[in-house]
């Protein structure tokens, strides 16, 4: 089966754009706290997925499209 991702550039400014205004403003809280937003999925007809990193602990999770920071998301996160 062929791929059908694509690569997306993965600079900051452009994947920050994709969140609602309530992940753009956890995501500057929890920055502080060592959180990295690191890739955002955007589902057809659905509120983008923030997945974010915390480099200290070395696991993932998802700012909610209300902003909450959910640490056990029901993603499947391939390394």
């Amino acid at each position: 089966m062929k791929e059908q991702r694509h690569a997306m550039p993965a600079s900051g400014p452009s994947l920050k754009r994709r969140l609602t205004d309530d992940q753009r403003t956890a995501l500057t809280e929890i920055e502080s706290f060592g959180w990295e937003l690191q890739f955002v999925r955007q589902p057809a007809y659905a509120d983008p997925v923030a997945v974010v990193y915390d480099h200290r602990h070395g696991y993932f999770a998802v700012l909610e499209p209300d902003g909450r920071l959910n640490e056990n998301p029901a993603i499947a996160i391939r390394y």
